[in-house]
């Protein structure tokens, strides 16, 4: 079964938000499952420590076979905290075989948990990309957003990568940080919000990265039921709307990703995989079974295809743009 969708029913299929295709296919994006050691506030995921949704071995074998018969570039894991999961660093390796970039998408406090000691050195050793999240420079805003301490084991786990190599300005091992907004709002410039973050964290902590992506927070899961307890979920949808600039749409992230559940059903994004939006019908017509699912790249090839569509989108298009690579203007 999918998660349970938070987007109200009248409005999951009947967005006026504009139609999309996928244009080719270079990124699989894969949620491991929804176990994490962080209950962030704004996660679109609702994950936590309490979930134990994991995907099982033979979904996880069809992935290395799906990267080599798509003959796709980008594997992207995510989670939850995709290093929890007992297969995570077999994967990795099997990935980093076929010569695939690999993104992990970690939340920094994972590097510092037991059991995960040597994971910044595994990390660094298979050359993965990490893609880290920390919502602001200032300790009080992320301990409010990802629980008390969060900021402080974050720099720990910075220092540790830098330690290694990533982030530096001549490294090739890559370290991008991740800022979301507190609350019901569009984040500000992302070049100037990198400098900021550049000059902060470096005079601060002597932390060193490549690039910050700003995203936009996605009214589902939590910051969707918080917006909805303020009553401010229609104000917010509205905010997304207003700010929609169409030269967004050639670029939102759909059009090149497939995001994959921890049970191997595909979806158009990560978003839709949080609402139980599998993939448009006519996008594998020749599926193996009534949801599209990750055996079926096996054998069919969706570029062309629709994109299926929902009121959560204009959060892609709003403002600067949104995607897994930070604004998109």
């Amino acid at each position: 079964m999918h998660p349970p969708s938070t987007l109200p029913a009248p409005t999951r299929e009947a967005a006026p938000f504009p139609a999309l295709r996928r244009q080719g296919l270079s990124t699989l994006q894969v949620n491991l499952g929804y176990r994490c050691n962080q209950a962030c506030s704004h996660c679109h995921v609702a994950a936590g420590p309490s979930r134990s949704e994991s995907m099982d071995e033979p979904t996880l074998a069809l992935i290395p076979a799906v990267l080599s018969a798509r003959s796709l570039t980008c594997l992207d894991i995510t989670g939850g905290a995709p290093e929890l999961h007992p297969g995570f660093r077999a994967l990795v390796q099997r990935a980093r075989a076929l010569g695939v970039t690999v993104i992990d998408r970690c939340n920094l406090t994972i590097l510092l948990e037991p059991g995960q000691e040597d994971l910044a050195t595994f990390l660094a050793a298979q050359q993965v990309q990490v893609v880290a999240s920390l919502p602001c420079y200032l300790p009080a805003n992320v301990d409010r957003q990802r629980g008390a301490g969060v900021f402080a084991r974050s720099i720990e786990a910075l220092q540790r990568l830098n330690a290694l190599g990533y982030g530096r300005p001549d490294s090739s091992l890559q370290l991008h940080l991740v800022f979301n907004p507190q609350g019901a709002s569009l984040p500000p410039a992302q070049a100037a919000l990198e400098a900021d973050y550049r000059q902060r964290l470096g005079r601060d902590h002597g932390v060193e990265f490549h690039r910050l992506f700003a995203l936009t927070n996605m009214p589902i899961q939590r910051f969707g039921d918080r917006l909805r307890a303020e009553d401010r979920y229609d104000d917010y949808l509205a905010l997304l709307r207003a700010a929609h600039r169409d030269e967004h749409l050639a670029a939102v992230m759909c059009r090149s990703l497939i995001s994959v559940d921890w049970q191997g059903y595909l979806h158009d994004c990560d978003f839709n995989q949080m609402l139980g939006l599998g993939l448009d019908p006519l996008a594998l017509p020749q599926r193996s079974s009534g949801s599209a699912h990750l055996r079926d790249l096996l054998r069919a090839d969706p570029v062309g295809a629709p994109i299926r569509v929902a009121d959560h989108c204009w959060g892609c298009t709003a403002g600067s743009g949104s995607s897994c690579s930070g604004s998109l203007g």
